[in-house]
């Protein structure tokens, strides 16, 4: 027979308390999760009795199951977990989910995403009151997890699909606006991208050879460039990047450069993308814009001590209002609209 090895203590019962303190365990209960219902007396001889039996209260899991609600909104990003601290873009998005998590006085749960079959099974057994997810492709299979639980949630920029609605920019009509700017006389133009599926290859396609795009927020930037760009497909190539780093806009970049046909301008899906192919053209001695043209997404703390010309949007204020949505909360702002072109010098007048 086992033995009590004396490192355990027996936790009291509400039980106990009650009868320590003289009185019913519902207002041993009411105490501690609706103090306004007791009088000061009671509540004062319930947690004297607590204090000499050492009970510490109410079990937080137990509370919850009795309420309805964990207190936590669970945050899925569809991206390995340190994304959310190597991305900068991310910890803005996060940041304004944060805002609105203290404001409410709820916890944040990162709902970690590693691309193996255990990720629809740990989405489903999150201890959380709704979801938040950061953009993904259409067929990740987290969001048919999310959807299963019931639960409130919201995807940020998309994919839209019943019983997830999305918030975020117009990313289509931003790439035009940019691309447009981008554009400007050029001959030889390059759209400095994200993957387009989730196998993520490294990949240089002409327009007319770009097949499926799995990504949403991939695919409606390239539809928008590919109208501002308004000439062959064929005369507009698509660089798909595997990860989203300036390391590997630079890395790509500088093999644009090297190439017979190297790019006059080059428009990235992000401003991490276009700082690295900042640096390649440094590099190979081109000047900027006269040689080449660069364009970023985010407005990013490092764009305008590049001078890079970009779109500007608040992932803050979206990750806001994702939070409020997955709350039960309507959104302070119109995020679909929320985004302007602002130039600077690495774009041709």
């Amino acid at each position: 027979m086992a033995r009590d090895s004396g490192n355990s203590k027996r936790r009291p019962t509400m039980g106990e308390v009650a009868r320590a303190a003289g009185v019913s365990p519902m207002s041993v209960s009411y105490t501690y999760s609706q103090p306004e219902r007791v009088s000061a007396e009671t509540a004062e001889k319930v947690r004297a009795a607590a204090r000499q039996l050492g009970y510490p209260g109410p079990h937080p899991a137990a509370r919850s199951l009795r309420r309805g609600r964990v207190g936590s909104l669970g945050v899925v990003l569809g991206e390995r977990l340190s994304y959310a601290f190597d991305d900068p873009q991310a910890a803005r998005f996060l940041a304004g989910v944060s805002d609105v998590c203290a404001a409410e006085g709820v916890g944040l749960t990162l709902v970690p995403v590693t691309g193996a079959a255990s990720d629809a099974q740990r989405v489903a057994q999150a201890a959380v009151d709704g979801f938040v997810v950061w953009t993904t492709s259409d067929d990740d299979p987290i969001l048919d997890a999310v959807t299963g639980t019931g639960l409130p949630a919201i995807i940020h920029a998309g994919p839209e699909r019943p019983g997830l609605p999305a918030i975020g920019a117009d990313d289509r009509a931003a790439a035009v606006a940019i691309g447009r700017v981008a554009f400007t006389a050029a001959r030889r133009p390059v759209v400095l991208g994200f993957p387009l599926d989730r196998d993520r290859a490294r990949q240089l396609l002409t327009g007319d050879r770009v097949g499926e795009i799995r990504y949403h927020v991939t695919r409606r930037r390239w539809e928008g460039f590919r109208e501002a760009w308004g000439h062959a497909a064929v005369d507009l190539r698509l660089a798909a990047c595997p990860v989203n780093h300036t390391a590997e806009g630079e890395a790509f970049a500088a093999e644009l450069f090297r190439a017979a046909d190297p790019p006059d301008a080059i428009a990235a899906m992000s401003d991490e993308l276009a700082l690295g192919a900042l640096r390649a053209a440094a590099s190979a001695g081109l000047r900027v814009p006269a040689d080449v043209a660069v364009t970023g997404w985010d407005d990013s703390d490092a764009a305008a001590p590049a001078g890079l010309t970009t779109v500007a949007q608040s992932l803050r204020d979206q990750g806001a209002d994702c939070a409020r949505a997955a709350l039960g909360q309507a959104p302070r702002t119109s995020c679909r609209d929320a985004w302007r072109v602002v130039a600077r010098a690495t774009t041709r007048p």
